[in-house]
């Protein structure tokens, strides 16, 4: 099976998620699913119904990001001497050449992905193109939008 790629941040938020699921959420919805069966008649029991499918998700999403914990690989970037170029976990400046902004981008893993807070998926279009870049070099991105270019600007291993 194939290594995913993930910061250390990743994968203390999805070990804090699991521990959440398995001593919060389960419990709970154990609980739920016992005083559903108290009332009586399950099969007009909209309160048992709607628990079991509750159990169903939590149990799934347990499932989920075990196998996500067990095929991760840990990448700390702090502890990665900086090559001046860009890599997985590195955290890069971007002068958007197209409109004349600026945008700092982290590359992360799939899980860890958030647009709204600049953390890119190592899968993306925008990460691909700039994986292997430096400081100074334009690269020039195919997204849904249209063509983006950009000029890397500073790269941080944080």
């Amino acid at each position: 099976m194939e290594r995913v790629p993930m910061t250390a941040a990743g994968e203390a938020a999805l070990r804090k998620e699991l521990e959440h699921l398995k001593t919060v959420e389960r419990p709970r919805i154990v609980n739920a699913i016992a005083d559903a069966r108290a009332q009586g008649d399950l099969r007009e029991n909209a309160e048992y119904q709607y628990a079991k499918e509750t159990q169903g998700f939590i149990e799934g999403r347990i499932v989920e990001v075990e196998g996500k914990l067990s095929n991760n690989q840990v990448i700390d970037v702090t502890t990665i001497p900086e090559s001046g170029k860009v890599i997985f976990g590195a955290t890069v400046h971007l002068y958007n050449l197209t409109d004349d902004s600026e945008i700092t981008y982290q590359i992360v893993g799939d899980d860890e992905s958030d647009i709204k807070v600049n953390k890119l998926s190592v899968y993306s279009p925008i990460a691909r193109a700039l994986i292997g870049k430096e400081v100074g070099d334009e690269v020039r991105v195919e997204t849904p939008g249209g063509v983006a270019e950009y000029e890397i600007q500073a790269i941080a291993h944080v």
